[in-house]
């Protein structure tokens, strides 16, 4: 039987219903993680993921939450207390991107990048702070333009960038209980917001040495790396994953 260091672990992945998010919760779950599979609203993606993870022989619980609502994420956290009762694993993996220059910033738009990409993963860590066993995990994601931002992509940077800057500030208030929090900071990666454009895929592709872009295997690679035992001494890091790409 093929190791499994996260035998007797919950893990909990936000936007498990498809790409990345899907793949982290197959990944845990083959790691031996029982999975709470978070939706927000692709409740079909879902349950094809919990369906696969059951089918390992694992268990998955199904919640579903509007993240950049507090009182929805306090609902979705009630539930988790009820089943599984456990949690030892977050992952913020739920992103959303809105692009447009400065002069044509939309309320909505803020809202929204900032709702999913930061308030989210905030109302998450603030809720799974107590519940997290001691040694549990926090794994966040960037973005490689929070550091090199692109016309356009303003307001994604800045959550971005917050989001680092929370890792390193939960990091040390968690850190007597043995919990780690970092950050992975994936470059551009398929399957993934690379693929909305063929331009956008080639841009990032010529930016790395190796004239590709990120596979989300790769991506998934570390996020596996930080939730287990052997990175008990990484917290509040930054993880690139980016293939040495400049943007």
């Amino acid at each position: 039987m093929a190791e499994q260091p996260l035998a007797g672990k919950v893990a909990l992945v936000t936007g498990s219903g498809r790409g990345i998010g899907r793949e982290i919760a197959l990944r845990l779950a083959r790691d031996g993680a029982d999975v709470i599979c978070h939706y927000a609203s692709s409740k079909a993606g879902a349950e094809n993921t919990a369906r696969q993870i059951e089918a390992m022989g694992r268990k998955a619980v199904l919640v579903q939450a509007d993240i950049a609502k507090r009182d929805e994420v306090r609902a979705m956290f009630a539930q988790i207390d009820k089943d599984p009762g456990q949690l030892d694993i977050v992952v913020n993996n739920s992103g959303v991107s809105a692009r447009g220059m400065l002069a044509e910033v939309k309320d909505e738009d803020v809202v929204r990048v900032f709702g999913i990409n930061l308030y989210g993963p905030l109302w998450i860590a603030s809720e799974a702070a107590t519940r997290l066993s001691d040694n549990g995990r926090i794994i966040n994601f960037s973005s490689t333009v929070a550091k090199h931002s692109l016309p356009g992509a303003g307001l994604y940077s800045a959550a971005k960038r917050a989001i680092e800057s929370f890792t390193e500030s939960w990091a040390r208030e968690l850190g007597a209980r043995g919990i780690t929090v970092n950050t992975v900071i994936p470059g551009a990666t398929s399957p993934g917001m690379a693929d909305s454009s063929p331009d956008y895929h080639d841009f990032f592709a010529q930016a790395s040495p190796f004239k590709r872009i990120g596979k989300a295997s790769e991506i998934v690679a570390v996020v596996a790396f930080l939730a287990s035992p052997e990175a008990s001494w990484v917290s509040g890091a930054h993880i690139l994953a980016n293939g040495a790409g400049n943007t």
